[in-house]
């Protein structure tokens, strides 16, 4: 950071993504934040925010973004952020959206755009939403116990679990105590609508990506999960067998 602070793109406006490991260690976390300058900001965060270990800038040329603009982007970033539901966010609210004339609002919205192809480039995926037919060039796995059944499958960003697989009700008492970071995963889950409470189960409302299958398959199952053996093809196999097998190919 010392380092990096002195570079003259930092004394534009812009916003900035801050990337680190989320307290239980499940996955990362996230905050969105805007600065006109960046480097004052950026500044402030690498002293008062301990989460983060990397940060991602975007800016433009001297005079193209100003402080309404780069509140504009913030808003709509922390906007599809929760609407996609990947990464937990560190920020408390959702910044208002400030008022731009038509031709700024085209030029942001392409500049957003812009922004958002080059993210996944750099590892961050916190703004995609996963496309359902992705599912068709994998290989389903299903999941059940205890009444409930789950689908989902395995992609380049983690474990995905698909919409509509169910999970159990309740957890074992052992999870909160012993299986601490699980647990409070499940229960954010819940919390931010992509589990939601039916009347024996919980059901997922959407695709979801979990860093492993056997972190899915813990909070499908409410306990501690190897998904190695817990998630099974249809014929049976589990999936460390089929992964053997293509170890072996």
């Amino acid at each position: 950071m010392p380092k990096i602070k002195q570079r003259q793109e930092l004394d534009q406006a812009g916003v900035y993504l801050l990337l680190g490991p989320r307290e239980d260690g499940e996955g990362e976390m996230l905050y969105i934040g805007e600065g006109d300058p960046v480097r004052a900001r950026l500044e402030s965060h690498y002293a008062q925010k301990d989460f983060w270990n990397r940060a991602v800038c975007f800016v433009a040329a001297p005079g193209q973004l100003n402080k309404a603009h780069v509140q504009f982007l913030e808003a709509q970033l922390i906007r599809l952020a929760k609407s996609a539901k990947r990464l937990p966010l560190d920020n408390a609210n959702q910044p208002t959206e400030p008022s731009l004339s038509e031709a700024d609002h085209a030029d942001m919205q392409v500049f957003l755009e812009n922004l958002r192809g080059m993210l996944p480039v750099l590892g961050v995926h916190a703004f995609e939403q996963i496309a359902p037919v992705a599912a068709a060039a994998q290989t389903l796995l299903f999941c059940r116990g205890k009444g409930v059944a789950a689908s989902g499958y395995e992609a380049t960003q983690g474990f995905v679990v698909q919409a509509g697989s169910q999970g159990v009700a309740e957890t074992v008492p052992s999870m909160q105590q012993h299986v601490r970071g699980m647990f409070d995963l499940r229960q954010e889950l819940i919390a931010n609508g992509v589990l939601q409470r039916n009347v024996d189960h919980l059901r997922f409302t959407q695709d979801y990506v979990f860093s492993s299958p056997s972190t899915a398959a813990a909070v499908i199952l409410g306990r501690s999960a190897n998904g190695r053996l817990e998630w099974k093809g249809a014929d049976g196999r589990t999936l460390k067998a089929l992964q053997d097998m293509e170890t072996k190919m």
